[in-house]
């Protein structure tokens, strides 16, 4: 080749060796920015202190890197960086440590010196000079994962965004002067109403637990509170259990002060649409914010007040770790930032109400005659009594129900709720009552449709030649009855008359004010156009009733006040027939409209028997030896109260897994452990420094830690 180039034979050596020569000058070049392997430092604060982007607990520290002096200008504190992690001490090379995986982080603070006297690996990258971690929200994250025995990155997971770098590029406007006090309209209704708005005019921070009427005035006065909020030049924060409800509150919000002042924060905005309105929140464009659970974290510039909307949905609790619950954020916040504070809903949950049992906050409620002037007629029938003609019996609706929806379809639609969802969820022996299963995976058999074969819910195999196995019988009856079926009935009992669902599968935003049946289940209740729906028929009442959890009878309570909030009141024959036992209390509550007075007697209960919110608990889950390791490793407070172990369910096989479920394969216990009121922080702190060492001595099998949890069984 060399004589076809015209080319010596050790010419050709030299050029290939200076070939080589710059291929090695380039890949060291871009191993650089890597290890900045003998970069100078920045000349101030040279040690910049991160947060690593990383979950375990064992790892819930600020680690030291050092600072290059290219990197001096953008890496300032809350900005993300990208760093090596996991470097061993024998792998330094010219004054840094190098090796170890990247992972994100944030800087959390820069410094002269370190404590670490070995050498130190430096920043692999600034990921974006956009500051993201603010030290009030880097507070409030630690304060969150202190009551929840979690560490700070999954906190932070979950209050910061993904980042997009098109919506870091976008400018924002300067916003507009703050708007006028907002008079007080519908807040009249409430003796302290409208002292509760100039509070919040003046700049003041009151803390109120606000029972709204019923009706479709309560997303205008949470509108009212935050637009007062604004007039006095301060931010506002209102987090709400849904997308449905936000976006009527911003839209009320859009309609009182106009838009350019708030913006909506929800997850159907898509990443990139909702990281930008993100910046314009920390950015200052924006002072007013509306959205879901995660907007707890929104970080408002001089916040006011913080304000959330049915506190009891379980949709506030957050699914992933550490869990926790967009009440006791805003709690936080509000503390934290000296800002009023606002929980609100047409019922009451017992959380709410030992705020203003203890002090912490006032009630703001409306007078009984108001009350009784705007909440719908509620009567009740026992679900054992039979109907007397054959349209009722065909419906399943005792008599009383089914003249009820006849009168209310002459004026307008009427509501139907039920709590479950599909044709036939739930299927038994018509025989001996023995619920039917599937003979492959133990799962329930349902009916999809009429005439359908049935089918196994868990893993979805036919069952065409059902047989008890009890009694060999082949007939079927309905345990439980869904939407779907209901509304299939009540369309032959009601011929002519417009029957409409609503449940998760397609939930619908609005219904016209013409005769029609609407059928859903508990939440997808659509909104009834001109003055609300003529009645509403609560059906099923013992599958709410019946389950077997603390919060049952407060959880019933609170879905029948949300469909009967949405039905005419007594001036216009507005009334509900809710389908349970007369004298249940939740049921008693509901006939009175007095959700306060059932959350009280709940409080004084919870009292007697020491169940939250009157204390504090926190569950450990998992294998029986690694939960009795984790006890007995846990400097747990002295007046600790350890009430279990008690065996976890484990789920059929074939059933989808849930959260909490143990793995497949594992049988799994758990126990409680109950401390007095103030000792919270100690329990969880003692939890977590026992998972730590586990983790640190690889101990066992991960545990499942809970502070708060929702469901106690």
């Amino acid at each position: 080749m060399s004589r076809e180039n015209g080319r010596e034979p050790g010419e050709q050596g030299e050029q290939l060796a200076l070939i080589r020569e710059t291929v090695r000058e380039t890949k060291a070049e871009r191993a650089k920015p890597r290890t900045w392997r003998g970069a100078a430092l920045a000349p101030r604060l040279p040690v910049a202190r991160v947060l690593v982007d990383k979950g375990p607990v064992h790892l819930d520290k600020l680690w030291d890197y050092a600072v290059p002096a290219a990197m001096d200008a953008e890496a300032q504190p809350g900005v993300r960086v990208r760093v090596r992690f996991g470097a061993g001490t024998g792998k330094v090379r010219e004054g840094r440590r190098e090796g170890g995986g990247l992972l994100d982080g944030y800087i959390v603070e820069r410094i002269p010196e370190s404590d670490y006297r070995g050498p130190l690996a430096a920043l692999a990258q600034v990921v974006s000079p956009e500051p993201v971690l603010s030290e009030p929200l880097l507070a409030l994250c630690r304060a969150v994962a202190d009551r929840y025995a979690g560490s700070l990155a999954d906190v932070l997971q979950l209050a910061l965004p993904p980042r997009n770098a098109k919506a870091e590029a976008a400018r924002f406007p300067v916003p507009p002067p703050p708007p006028a006090a907002p008079a007080p309209a519908s807040w009249s209704r409430y003796p302290a109403g409208p002292a509760f708005l100039e509070a919040l005019a003046r700049g003041d921070a009151p803390r109120a637990v606000w029972t709204a009427l019923p009706g479709p005035h309560w997303p205008t006065e949470l509108a009212t509170a935050v637009a007062a909020t604004l007039a006095s030049g301060r931010g506002a924060l209102v987090v709400m259990p849904d997308g449905r409800s936000a976006a009527r509150v911003e839209a009320a919000l859009t309609e009182l002060i106009g838009s350019g002042r708030h913006t909506l924060l929800v997850a159907e905005s898509g990443p990139e649409e909702r990281y930008r309105r993100w910046l314009a929140i920390r950015r200052g464009a924006v002072r007013a914010v509306v959205g879901t659970r995660a907007a707890m974290y929104a970080p408002v510039a001089d916040l006011g007040l913080v304000a959330i909307w049915d506190d009891g949905n379980g949709s506030h609790s957050e699914i992933h770790a550490p869990h926790p619950h967009a009440r006791d954020v805003l709690l936080l916040r509000a503390v934290h930032e000296k800002a009023a504070c606002l929980v609100g809903d047409v019922g009451r949950t017992v959380e709410a109400t030992q705020l203003v049992e203890n002090g912490w906050a006032r009630a703001l409620t409306a007078d009984r005659e108001v009350v009784r002037r705007v909440a719908p007629l509620v009567r009740t029938v026992d679900e054992t009594e039979e109907a007397r003609d054959e349209a009722a019996r065909a419906a399943r609706l005792p008599s009383l129900a089914w003249q009820t929806a006849r009168q209310a379809l002459a004026r307008g639609p009427v509501l139907v709720q039920v709590p479950r969802r599909g044709y036939v969820p739930r299927l038994a022996c018509g025989r001996c009552r023995e619920p039917a299963r599937c003979r492959h995976c133990a799962g329930p058999l349902e009916a999809q449709s009429q005439g359908s074969a049935l089918c196994c819910g868990w893993c979805g195999q036919a069952a065409p030649d059902w047989a008890c196995p009890e009694c060999g019988g082949t007939r079927l009856r309905a345990q439980i009855v869904g939407a779907r079926r209901t509304a299939e009935e009540l369309g032959r009992a009601f011929p002519g008359v417009p029957v409409r669902t609503s449940g998760r599968d397609h939930i619908l935003e609005t219904v016209p004010d013409v005769p029609a049946l609407v059928v859903s289940t508990p939440g997808a209740e659509p909104l009834a156009e001109g003055a609300g729906y003529a009645a509403a028929l609560l059906l099923d009442g013992w599958a709410l009733l019946g389950r077997p959890d603390l919060r049952a009878g407060e959880e019933a309570l609170r879905r029948w006040l949300g469909a009967a909030a949405l039905v005419r009141g007594q001036a216009e024959s507005g009334t509900v027939v809710v389908i349970a036992e007369p004298t249940l209390r939740p049921v008693q509550a509901l006939v009175r409209w007095d959700p306060v007075g059932h959350a009280v007697r709940e409080l004084a209960e919870r009292a007697e028997l020491g169940f939250p919110p009157v204390s504090r608990m926190a569950s450990v889950a998992g294998r029986a030896e690694d939960v009795a390791g984790l006890l007995a490793a846990a400097e747990l407070p002295a007046d600790a109260e350890v009430l279990g172990p008690v065996p976890v369910p484990v789920p059929d096989p074939g059933r989808p897994r849930r959260p909490g479920d143990p793995p497949p394969g594992e049988e799994w216990e758990r126990v409680l452990v109950r401390v007095r009121p103030g000792r919270g922080g100690a329990l969880a702190a003692a939890l977590k420094a026992a998972q730590t060492a586990r983790l640190v001595k690889r101990e066992g099998q991960p545990l499942r830690v809970r502070v708060d949890p929702l469901d106690l069984g």
